[in-house]
């Protein structure tokens, strides 16, 4: 996604964000629907024509967004994003303990006490460690696993999940966020009680996601005070947002086959970056990932030089994890796969998206190996 950035010298570089993976650009199919959502103004749970013509647009959209996971309409509840559809879970379920993946999004781990499911060296959940933990407490407990982890794009074994929890009597949620418009979803077949998503990482609006459930489920609502949504979430609904999330998760899935092709460009990424420095590290390389995303060591380079220097350069990528500060810190989720303090401190995340080209690509790697050799210049020239 092409626009200006100033570079060191002062002149005005073409910038290229890469960062999907945090957020993506608004789809032309989201902004007009959302700009037409506009001009209902009517609430949606008014029984007048301005209220019914509003919900005709979120219940279009649910039946969309529906569509995106194979769920039913009735299974979708609209909330303002995946964190607050996956503390509904956490805090609602009735369950009296909680076991999550170590590599969870911080939404998940701060929702209140989990067990940590140990994940492999590749940053796939221990099945084994998983069936340990059901086995050792027959309290009735929740189960959260993400499909696809937002920092390396590893895809996890949800339907072993599944089965593994079920066995036991536990329920299974899966925040989907990072999942959704990359790979196909289905309700059916991941067999999952719970799914959460996010209208921002597939090319809809910020500020509006989704928490599908299973028919017969109850949910616990997080918000209390009006009958929307069933009464599973309480609060008038966002209508030009929900109707861009709509628009967004049907553009989402006829791009379904070219989001995959995006697995071109990352290998050539890898591969380009391999050569420059051959100390440098892919994590999750070996497990199957998403098309899209590379998590990426540069050997001797904290994750703040190099994002600056990509920055300087006009090119937008991100840290693992970074707190409210601004101050990028170890990402727990390399730290859960083995890392090194060290070595998660100098990874940074490259995530592509429908806009990216090779010439981007090629510039990213290009510029990561002048990061690389300034650093090893100088670390030598101070030896």
């Amino acid at each position: 996604m092409a626009g200006h950035a100033g570079s060191q010298d002062g002149t005005m570089a073409q910038a290229i964000y890469l960062d999907f993976n945090a957020t993506t650009p608004l789809r032309d199919d989201a902004r007009a629907a959302m700009l037409a959502a506009l001009d209902h103004f009517g609430n949606p749970s008014s029984v007048h024509a301005f209220g019914r013509r509003a919900r005709r647009l979120v219940e279009q959209a649910r039946t969309q967004v529906a569509a995106l996971v194979g769920a039913t309409a009735a299974q979708v509840i609209f909330t303002g994003g995946a964190t607050e559809a996956n503390a509904t879970v956490l805090l609602g379920s009735g369950r009296e303990r909680v076991l999550a993946s170590a590599i969870e999004h911080d939404s998940v781990l701060s929702a209140g006490p989990a067990v940590r499911i140990p994940v492999t060296a590749d940053g796939v959940i221990d099945l084994a460690a998983l069936d340990r933990l059901l086995a050792a407490d027959a309290r009735p407990a929740l189960v959260s696993v993400m499909a696809v982890n937002n920092e390396t794009g590893v895809i996890q074994p949800v339907a072993e999940v599944v089965e593994l929890a079920h066995r036991s009597g536990a329920l299974v949620h899966c925040d989907a966020a990072q999942a959704a418009g990359k790979i196909p979803l289905s309700l059916g077949e991941l067999g999952a009680d719970l799914i959460s998503l996010s209208a921002h990482k597939l090319g809809g609006p910020q500020g509006v996601g989704a928490l599908v459930v299973r028919d017969g489920l109850p949910v616990r609502p997080l918000l209390r005070g009006g009958g929307q949504e069933r009464r599973r979430r309480a609060g008038t609904e966002n209508v030009a947002g929900i109707a861009g999330f709509g628009a967004a998760a049907r553009a989402a899935a006829d791009g379904l086959e070219g989001f995959a092709g995006l697995a071109t460009l990352r290998d050539r990424l890898e591969q380009q970056i391999a050569e420059a420095a051959p100390g440098s590290r892919v994590f999750g390389a070996a497990a199957g990932r998403v098309a899209n995303t590379s998590c990426v060591l540069m050997p001797g380079v904290t994750a703040e030089t190099q994002l600056m220097g990509f920055d300087l350069a006009g090119i937008a990528v991100s840290a693992g994890s970074a707190c409210s500060s601004g101050k990028v810190t170890p990402s727990h989720v390399l730290l859960a796969m083995g890392a090194s303090e060290a070595e998660a401190e100098e990874t940074v995340r490259v995530s592509l998206g429908w806009t990216t080209t090779g010439d981007e690509v090629d510039r990213l790697a290009a510029v990561w190996q002048q990061i690389h050799q300034r650093a090893t210049t100088r670390a030598a020239s101070s030896a």
